[in-house]
C-alpha cells in the first residue's frame, strides 16, 4: 500500500496539544482513507480522529472544515471540527494540513440490514435539503466532464472503449435539467457509522462533496452499499428508496433517470480506482481493482427498468 505519514506518539500529542488534548491514553492508526492519515485517539473522558491531509493544501482543508461547521449549523450529524485555543479549525504541521475531529462510537457493516438502509435513505434525503454552499465543487473529480483521463495513460484499453460506451448511455439522461443539491457523492458503507443498537446512523466523510444532481448521490449510495456479491440486491435498493421517499418525491426525469445514474455512479469509481491503482499510485496487487465496481455498473445498466422503481410495504 502507499506509504502515508507515521507519527509517534509524542509528534501526535505536540500535533493536538493546541486543541486542549491532553492525557491520551490510547492512539489508534485507522485504516482506510486514500487521501489522509488518520489516527483514533482517546482520553480518559472523549474520543478524536486526528486527520493529517496529504493532499489538501490549506485552503482546502480549510474548506472543507467550513462545511462541516455548516452541516452542525443545520442540524445535520457528522463529525465536528474541534477548534485550537486560539479559535482555528486547522494547523499546519510539516507543510500538511491537521484537522481534529470529535469521533462517533458505533459500528461499520459490510451487509447493511434493510431497516439501516432505510434510516440512510431517510438522512440522505435530508442532507440534499440543506443549503448548498457556494465552494462546493460543480463537477466531479471522476465525473463524465473527467472521463478523458483515461486517455493520459490507455486510450486504446478495453477499460477506456468501456469507459466511453458508458458516457454515450448516461449523455441523455445528464440533459433532463435535474435537481441538484448538497451531495456527499461517496457514500460507502464505510462512511456510515451505525449505533449499536441500529437504531440511528451518522453519515461522515464529506471530501468529496460537491453541488450535483442528487439522483447520482442516490445511485452513489445503491452502488456503496446495495450490493452482494457483486450484484444489486433488490431488497436493498428497494428499502434505501423507501427511506429518501420519506423526505423527498423524486421527480418524474429523476425516476427515469435513476438507474443510467446508478451506471454513472459505479463508472466514475471504477475509473478512480483503475486511474489511481494504475497510474496515479501504480500498484500491482490493486490493478485489477477496479473490476468490482465496473462489474456493479454492468450490473445496473443489464436490471429491469422497474428495480430502480420504490416499491412500496
Amino acid at each position: 500500500m502507499i506509504q502515508y505519514t507515521l507519527l509517534s506518539d509524542q509528534e501526535i500529542q505536540e500535533i493536538v496539544s493546541p486543541f486542549g488534548i491532553k492525557e491520551i491514553t490510547h492512539i489508534n492508526k485507522l485504516m482506510g482513507g486514500s487521501e489522509n492519515t488518520n489516527y483514533l485517539l482517546k482520553t480518559e473522558s472523549h474520543s478524536y480522529v486526528l486527520n493529517l491531509f496529504e493532499h489538501k493544501s490549506l485552503d482546502q482543508a480549510n474548506d472543507l472544515a467550513q462545511l462541516l461547521l455548516h452541516l452542525q449549523r443545520n442540524d445535520f450529524k457528522t463529525s465536528q471540527p474541534i477548534l485550537t485555543h486560539d479559535q482555528k479549525l486547522i494547523l499546519n504541521w510539516q507543510h500538511k494540513p491537521v484537522m481534529v475531529k470529535n469521533f462517533f462510537e458505533g459500528k461499520i457493516m459490510d451487509d447493511l440490514p434493510q431497516h439501516v438502509l432505510c434510516l440512510i435513505g431517510e438522512k440522505l434525503g435530508q442532507l440534499h435539503q440543506l443549503p448548498p454552499i457556494d465552494y462546493l465543487p460543480k463537477i466531479l473529480p471522476y465525473g463524465y466532464e473527467n472521463f478523458h483521463l483515461v486517455n493520459e495513460y490507455t486510450e486504446t484499453s478495453s477499460f477506456s472503449k468501456w469507459l466511453f460506451e458508458i458516457r454515450g448511455y448516461i449523455q441523455p439522461y445528464l440533459d433532463l435539467n435535474l435537481p441538484k443539491a448538497l451531495i456527499h457523492s461517496d457514500l460507502f458503507s464505510d462512511n456510515v457509522v451505525v449505533s449499536h443498537d441500529e437504531t440511528s446512523i451518522t453519515i461522515l466523510d464529506f471530501e468529496e462533496a460537491a453541488y450535483y444532481y442528487r439522483v447520482f448521490d442516490l445511485g452513489m449510495a445503491i452502488i456503496g452499499l446495495c450490493a452482494v456479491h457483486e450484484r444489486l440486491n433488490a431488497e436493498k435498493v428497494s428499502h434505501l428508496l423507501m427511506g429518501y421517499a420519506q423526505v423527498i418525491s423524486l421527480t418524474a426525469n429523476e425516476q427515469a433517470a435513476l438507474q443510467a445514474f446508478t451506471v454513472y455512479a459505479g463508472t466514475s469509481m471504477s475509473l478512480w480506482r483503475h486511474r489511481n491503482f494504475n497510474h496515479v499510485h501504480p500498484e500491482m496487487g490493486l490493478k485489477n481493482h477496479y473490476k468490482a465496481l465496473q462489474s456493479l455498473a454492468n450490473d445496473a445498466r443489464h436490471q429491469p427498468a422497474d428495480f430502480f422503481k420504490l416499491k412500496l410495504a
